[in-house]
């Protein structure tokens, strides 16, 4: 079944973009969880950071998260502060590279 929200392009308004679910990479599980950590709207994501939105995540839920959600945190963030979308295994390499150790950190603490 398709989605009923369409995702935002490269030229989207991001001040019009009204639902979660616009945004590449974000379906309804990680809609709820940022909604689960008081992100309700778009907007609420630019400037943000992606390590710290992953952190309140694994915290919310109470156990280790993937990596690959710290890649679509990264995604949003990057895509809502004005860049183009991009497929949130684009941020992979460079979350590898740059947070090893926050993702570590929360392997530790929640046990994955």
């Amino acid at each position: 079944m398709a989605s009923k929200y369409k995702k935002a392009g490269h030229d989207a308004d991001r001040k019009q973009i009204l639902d979660l679910r616009q945004i590449i990479n974000v379906g309804p599980s990680i809609a709820d969880d940022l909604i689960q950590i008081g992100i309700d709207s778009p907007q609420q994501l630019t400037g943000r950071d992606p390590v710290q939105l992953y952190q309140q995540i694994c915290e919310n839920s109470g156990v280790f998260n993937d990596p690959c959600v710290l890649d679509v945190m990264i995604s949003c963030v990057d895509f809502m502060n004005g860049n183009p979308p991009q497929s949130w295994w684009s941020y992979t390499a460079m979350r590898k590279e740059k947070y090893a150790n926050e993702v570590q950190e929360q392997r530790v603490r929640y046990g994955g």
